[in-house]
């Protein structure tokens, strides 16, 4: 079942037609939604091993997708998703998704790091340079939190590690459902995720990439394409300002795609929170 709840998140996010990302709207960067959907299979089953630590199934998620689709498609969604699942785990009636997925990040190894650094190294994401400390083209010697912390001022995605999904769970979760309340489409709650990280932070993949060349102008974009979702009962409706954003980030090879990452794991929380709680649920019966 996580299997398929973590597929689906993917799904749902190649179905938000996200500005300047791949989606079932626009290809782009030379990937396709069917490079997607067959990294989200092909990382499914390593991701959800059972018996995998937190580094093995980050590393052998990451050696699937590249196997099968031969570049970096999914490392961003793959280093936030699977401390989620290794998190499912720890759940119980009186413990949350949330107070999980702490436990998980506070007792990651050097073992995992190391894993991390192999799968990060492996799926060579662009713009990754070289770092002064902990760099993934060396040996680690500290616990992959701790690396992440060494990386979070210029990484979101590293952030997350350090504050407990924080972004995710006090910000996008909560736009998340309400735009899905109001609306019903996971889809369009998806995009509303989207417009309102780059309303409110710079993309870590295009700052690696350009610095913050473009982030002014994005933050411009995306508070107007956030402000027309946040008042329209139709989303569909914003299709023309969807279309000229992401034909004006494309054309300049803009893609936010730790924005993107952050959306599928937004909306695989979600799914998650949902299947705990009706879990625990039908066991009272």
């Amino acid at each position: 079942m996580i299997e398929q709840l973590y597929q689906q998140a993917c799904e749902v996010e190649l179905q938000a037609f996200k500005p300047g990302n791949v989606s079932i709207y626009s290809a782009a960067h030379d990937m396709t939604v069917d490079d997607f959907r067959l990294s989200a299979k092909v990382s499914a089953p390593p991701l959800c091993h059972p018996n995998y630590s937190l580094g093995e199934k980050i590393f052998y998620a990451v050696k699937a997708t590249r196997e099968a689709v031969g570049c970096n498609t999914n490392l961003g969604i793959i280093l936030l998703c699977a401390p989620l699942i290794q998190a499912v785990g720890y759940c119980t009636t009186k413990i949350s998704l949330r107070q999980s997925l702490h436990q998980v990040l506070a007792n990651t190894t050097i073992a995992d790091a190391e894993l991390t650094f192999k799968a990060i190294a492996l799926a060579a994401p662009a713009g990754l340079g070289d770092a002064k400390e902990q760099d993934v083209k060396t040996t680690a010697s500290v616990t992959l939190t701790e690396a992440m912390k060494l990386a979070s001022a210029k990484d979101r995605i590293a952030l997350q590690y350090l504050t407990d999904y924080k972004d995710i769970f006090d910000f996008t979760v909560l736009r998340y459902n309400d735009e899905l309340l109001k609306w019903g489409y996971h889809h369009w709650a998806a995009v509303a995720v989207y417009a309102d990280l780059l309303s409110h932070y710079p993309d870590s993949h295009i700052e690696r990439k350009y610095g913050n060349q473009y982030t002014e102008m994005l933050a411009s974009r995306m508070n107007q394409l956030n402000s027309e979702l946040s008042a329209t009962e139709n989303p569909d409706l914003m299709m023309p300002l969807l279309h000229s954003i992401d034909q004006e980030l494309k054309s300049q090879r803009i893609n936010p795609g730790t924005t993107a990452d952050m959306t599928v794991a937004t909306v695989f929380t979600v799914f998650l929170e949902n299947f705990i709680s009706n879990t625990f649920l039908q066991s009272q019966f």
